[in-house]
């Protein structure tokens, strides 16, 4: 006798109409807008966790705060467009551009920052040099491409169906290849000898010189890989976004806020920083304005900051 009502009460529900059309609405809204959103902050995602992961370890290994990393992001792209005009396709650049990116990331770290290492003060003289040089690499992209916007072609064309959403399949692709790289980042620092090396830098530099490990050469490393990493960021997302001169500073000021927030010298922290905030970001552009939108990303970062100043994870080398 119980059971009855609630039978009737589903029966007149199911036959009311707009009671299924609104249901109906919800569903097609939730598939047809709020999905593609969501896969396509994925994508964006993961190619930003890549620009943050070479900040986050950089600051991990070194404290220092890499200003320049966002021009070297920007030198990616500007690299992908010389290396296909010269020749070498879509896939050279790819291969090719994270190398000399890593390589003038490395430059920077042995001719600029190293130096300034054993300052007391080199927290803040490091700052200045790297914003220095952010300065530097920007006027110079002006002065040998100009300040046009320039398209990089998508080698990839089609579309593919994820979970019954139709997404450009060089979009796919930059996912596949940004979460191999994550994986591949994870895998050295936390399961091989130069993970355990960089990590006990971080935490105890001088007791790691002291058993004849050379620190310089861990922090050189680190520094490349961390270019590299930004070169390709800046291979995958070129077709995507286009290459100007200030890409790298838009980017850079992202990636701080998944660096803060997931904290500082994270890996994990890092990726799932930059997961987050750009679900964020791509969210809510369904509702408010793209530069409030930002701002909302910011908000996020000021309340993480409040609850947890550290950061939702440790640092590199920290339990």
């Amino acid at each position: 006798m119980r059971e009855q009502p609630r039978v009737r009460s589903r029966i007149s529900l199911s036959l009311n109409p707009g009671y299924d059309s609104s249901m109906e609405d919800l569903i097609a809204y939730l598939h047809g807008v709020m999905l593609p959103q969501v896969i396509d902050g994925l994508v964006i995602g993961v190619a930003l966790a890549l620009v943050a992961l070479g900040l986050t370890m950089i600051f991990g290994l070194l404290d220092v705060i890499n200003l320049a990393h966002g021009e070297l992001y920007m030198l990616g792209g500007y690299a992908t467009l010389a290396l296909i005009g010269w020749g070498t396709g879509y896939w050279g650049a790819l291969i090719l551009v994270p190398l000399l990116v890593g390589l003038a990331a490395g430059g920077l770290q042995e001719l600029g920052v190293r130096p300034l290492l054993p300052r007391p003060d080199r927290a803040f003289v490091t700052l200045l040099l790297t914003f220095g040089v952010s300065l530097m690499l920007r006027d110079l992209a002006q002065v040998l491409w100009g300040t046009e916007t320039y398209a990089v072609a998508a080698p990839l064309s089609g579309m593919v169906n994820v979970a019954g959403v139709y997404l450009p399949l060089y979009r796919a692709f930059v996912f596949a290849a940004g979460a191999v790289a994550i994986a591949v980042t994870w895998w050295l620092v936390y399961r091989t000898r130069i993970g355990a090396v960089l990590r006990a830098t971080a935490v105890d530099p001088a007791m790691v010189a002291s058993l004849g490990i050379p620190i310089r050469w861990a922090y050189g490393f680190t520094f490349l890989y961390g270019g590299a990493l930004a070169g390709l960021a800046g291979v995958l997302l070129s077709p995507i976004y286009a290459v100007f001169p200030t890409m790298g500073h838009d980017f850079l000021v992202m990636a701080f806020a998944v660096v803060i927030v997931g904290g500082m010298g994270s890996i994990v922290g890092a990726v799932v920083a930059a997961l987050l905030l750009s679900q964020v970001h791509g969210l809510a552009s369904l509702w408010i304005p793209p530069v409030w939108a930002e701002t909302l990303v910011y908000a996020v970062m000021l309340l993480v900051l409040i609850v947890r100043p550290g950061g939702l994870f440790t640092r590199i080398g920290e339990a």
